[in-house]
């Protein structure tokens, strides 16, 4: 692969300019609130802007256009739902969430139950779910600095790392705002302005040239050139058309260096071989992927499709509201309104961004179908420039997606990094500022070297199953917590550990499937459709029956959350666990930071 100069420009200006804020901004972060909830002052659009930004991650930057150059129809589910959980969040979790006075999603739990052990579960829930979610960024980012430099993947994950932890060490959630804030527009830039030029190029040249198909084509996409490829992890690949090519390696078990003829059907091709295939040949696609142009546009094949379709739905509509790091960042709001404001905004602000990955992905399938034949459509948005602008424009094109990639795994890292520090260091350690550092370490480190040891998969795919995680553990104690007057900690308790439970042997099956053969059932890459009601049902059924474990003061808590933030009931724990005398004073007479 050519060194793309511009490209490596743009990456490093990225982490620069990353660097450079976020040390501006870790000048004013001295105490504990300021690292955990940045003293509650984000005004509504910033806080908007920086919601966003940790929200668009490398699953929404690259795995959105690479689901849609693979699954096409079905893959559209994913922009939705992430977009449509900031509804179900705006309407019913926001606002009373910000009043509860929490500073970190365990503490809600101890605030609304009075329960120091389901504090420490959800701790441990908290933990996870920021490994989970942050393991794909890293090796997100490992792939871009790949894909540009000729370097190990683990660099451009230790880059990353690196550029994070600083950030967080020195000034946790004060110093990332403004960081955040700023790379969401600076990722909105990186794929809005690409996509343009792109889609002006494609309908400049009229449209479809050479032996392009069209996508409404009940036929395989094709190669617009001689292609080359090299395939890096065993794959099995389904053959449509009569195809003839060259390989230098091991095809369907044997060793092959020669012409090679695939009729229709399927194919294993192990590491370490390369396949040549001519201009206009059809492209093989792995097992599981639309085969041909038709089906790529027909959504829900069959039924078991159509299960999981709806298990997807349910995970990123519910998931959002359980997600550790987009809640933490509602803690900074000044009150209740700010944070349903926030909220609003940041619908507006996603659904434009979740326009230019479709069309990526939509373009990628004509310039860039080689991607099929490996599986890493991730890399859709990065090879995509350079195929259909050849020359200067091309890489700096690629450069810009380049460097907007590296934002979305800089920012959305930040946030997961700080949220888990923030639990770290106020459960298991004593909430000193030091200790926030120490746990940054702990944080940041566990994930990579997670990312350098396990094995890369669609970053959208195992982000979704963080989705399903969230929605099977939080979620149900949010909503009841807020909505319903009986849960008891027993019950929440009880459906963290069902749903969590589910979704983590889910998870273990699947992993195992994918290094022995690809045989786990379907729906346990996607579970939510059962974990989730299951875990409703264990929460509502078990406090039910543990009704003597009822706070006391559950009526106070609920109307604390619920009252209009005018008649100043809010009560922000952090300032009584961590504040100064003033202000511990200052709220024991009744009054709150506004």
């Amino acid at each position: 692969m050519e060194l793309n100069l511009w490209a490596v420009v743009g990456v490093m200006l990225v982490a620069f300019v990353t660097f450079y804020i976020g040390f501006r901004s870790s000048r004013l972060a001295s105490t504990t609130p300021d690292f955990l909830v940045a003293r509650r002052t984000v005004r509504s659009s910033r806080n908007a802007a920086a919601v966003s930004g940790e929200y668009l991650s490398a699953a929404s930057f690259l795995g959105v256009a690479g689901l849609v150059l693979k699954d096409g129809a079905d893959a559209l589910w994913y922009p939705i739902g992430f977009t449509a959980g900031y509804l179900a969040l705006m309407v019913f979790v926001a606002a009373p969430l910000r009043r509860s006075g929490a500073y970190t999603l365990p503490d809600f739990c101890e605030a609304r139950l009075g329960s120091s052990a389901l504090r420490g579960l959800a701790t441990a829930f908290v933990v996870f779910i920021g490994i989970l979610y942050l393991v794909p960024q890293l090796q997100g980012a490992g792939l871009t600095v790949a894909r540009i430099l000729p370097f190990p993947t683990w660099i451009g994950s230790l880059l990353v790392a690196a550029v994070v932890m600083v950030n967080v060490f020195g000034g946790g959630m004060r110093a990332i705002t403004v960081v955040q804030a700023f790379q969401y527009w600076l990722k909105l830039f990186a794929i809005a302005v690409p996509t343009f030029v792109m889609c002006a190029l494609f309908f400049g040249e009229g449209g479809l040239h050479g032996s392009m198909r069209g996508l409404t084509e009940p036929v395989p996409p094709t190669f617009t050139e001689a292609t080359a490829i090299d395939v890096q992890t065993p794959v099995v690949l389904q053959v449509k058309e009569r195809t003839t090519l060259t390989a230098n390696g091991t095809v369907g078990g044997r060793e092959v260096h020669s012409s090679v003829l695939w009729e229709p059907g399927e194919y294993s091709v192990d590491a370490g071989t390369t396949l040549n295939f001519f201009e206009g040949s059809s492209v093989p696609v792995v097992v599981g992927a639309p085969a041909d142009n038709e089906s790529w546009l027909r959504p829900v094949a069959g039924t078991s499709d159509m299960f999981l379709t709806y298990s997807l739905i349910l995970a990123t509509f519910l998931g959002t509201m359980g997600l550790p790091h987009v809640l933490v960042r509602f803690y900074t709001n000044p009150d209740g309104r700010a944070a349903r404001r926030t909220t609003l905004h940041v619908l507006l602000l996603l659904s434009l961004f979740y326009l230019f990955p479709v069309l990526i992905g939509a373009l990628s399938r004509l310039y860039v179908p080689e991607l099929l034949v490996t599986g890493r459509t991730d890399l859709a948005v990065l090879a995509l420039p350079t195929k259909i602008a050849p020359g200067v424009l091309g890489e700096i094109l690629g450069a810009v997606t380049a460097a907007g990639a590296f934002a979305a795994f800089l920012s959305t890292s930040s946030g997961l990094v700080v949220s888990v520090a923030g639990v770290l260091s106020t459960d298991m350690l004593r909430g000193r500022v030091a200790d926030f550092r120490y746990a940054t370490a702990i944080a940041g480190g566990v994930p990579l070297l997670l990312s350098i040891v396990l094995r890369p998969t669609d970053i959208s795919l195992t982000v979704g199953m963080s989705f399903a995680l969230a929605a099977s553990t939080f979620c149900p104690v949010l909503l009841l917590g807020i909505w319903w007057r009986r849960l008891t900690w027993v019950g929440a308790a009880a459906g963290i550990l069902v749903g969590g439970a589910l979704v983590l042997g889910a998870l273990v099956v699947n992993t195992i499937s994918n290094y022995t053969g690809n045989w786990a059932w379907a729906l346990l890459s996607q579970p939510a459709i059962v974990t989730v009601p299951v875990a409703f049902l264990t929460v509502i059924l078990v406090s039910k029956a543990t009704q003597r474990t009822l706070p006391t003061d559950v009526n106070r808590i609920r109307l604390r959350m619920h009252a209009p933030d005018r008649l100043g009931f809010i009560r922000d724990r952090d300032v009584a666990r961590f504040g100064t005398a003033e202000e511990r004073a200052r709220l024991a007479q009744g009054r709150h930071r506004q």
